[in-house]
Parts: C-alpha cells; sequence; structure tokens
C-alpha cells in the first residue's frame, strides 16, 4: 500500500560519514599505539682481527689510489684515462708473474669511483685475486 501517491520514492543511500568517522578513530588509534623508531645514523661495527704482518708475496701488484684520484701501479705514477687503460698498466706491471694479486691501497678520502675503477681494471685484465690494504688504529 502506498498512502503517498503523488510523491515519488525516495532511492535508499549509504551515508558515508559515520564510515569516516570510524576510520578515523581507527586511524587515530593506531597512531598513538604503534612506536616509531627512528635511526638517525647508520652504525655499522667492522670486525677487527690482529695478525702478524705477513711476508711480502713477490707477485704482488701494488696500486695506490690517492684522495685527488690519482693512480700509482708499484711505486710508478700512471695517468688514468679509462678502465682498459689502467688494465693495459696492470698487464705491463705484471708482466711475466702466474696470478698475481692486486693490493689496492686506497687513501681514506679516495672516492669510491675510484677504487671500482681499478677493481674493474683487474678484472679486464684477467686477474680475479684483489685485496685491501688497512691500517690498524695503534699504528699512527
Amino acid at each position: 500500500m502506498n498512502f503517498q501517491r503523488g510523491r515519488p520514492k525516495e532511492d535508499p543511500e549509504i551515508n558515508l560519514i559515520p564510515m569516516i568517522d570510524v576510520l578515523l578513530v581507527i586511524l587515530i588509534f593506531l597512531m598513538i599505539n604503534t612506536t616509531y623508531s627512528k635511526f638517525s645514523e647508520l652504525e655499522i661495527s667492522l670486525p677487527q682481527a690482529t695478525a702478524d704482518k705477513t711476508a711480502e708475496h713477490p707477485n704482488t701488484i701494488d696500486v695506490s689510489v690517492s684522495a685527488a684520484g690519482s693512480y700509482v701501479i708499484n711505486r710508478t705514477p700512471i695517468k688514468y684515462s679509462s678502465a682498459e687503460g689502467l688494465s693495459d698498466e696492470l698487464r705491463a706491471a705484471v708482466g711475466g708473474q702466474t696470478n698475481p694479486v692486486i693490493v689496492i691501497n686506497a687513501d681514506a678520502s679516495a672516492t669510491h669511483q675510484s677504487v671500482i675503477a681499478v677493481m674493474e681494471a683487474a678484472r679486464l685484465a684477467g686477474y680475479n685475486h684483489i685485496t685491501f690494504t688497512t691500517e690498524t688504529r695503534g699504528s699512527r
């Protein structure tokens, strides 16, 4: 029975305001109860080792990298042009040695890219044994 003959039927509608209110209350509850930990800096604990100085190996090639980005191979300064040029210099420094060990001595202020360039040159030259020299805290 329709007692309101001239009046059109109203479509049912969903009121979103109470649902938004409930979602905001849940959001505020989660924000209050969540603990946030803020990392202001990355702390890295590097391993330390104490060992006797190793004996000098005759098949080592010393590559030094300065803070300015200049390279020295076995105490001979070279001019860096590309990784391929640096690999040619490494091959010349190795001579007839078999399976040489490339020892990278990089300054603490040297860029990461300059050290990667030496590693790339060693890879291009076919030398797989690469090591880095470090300085212990008491040696200064």
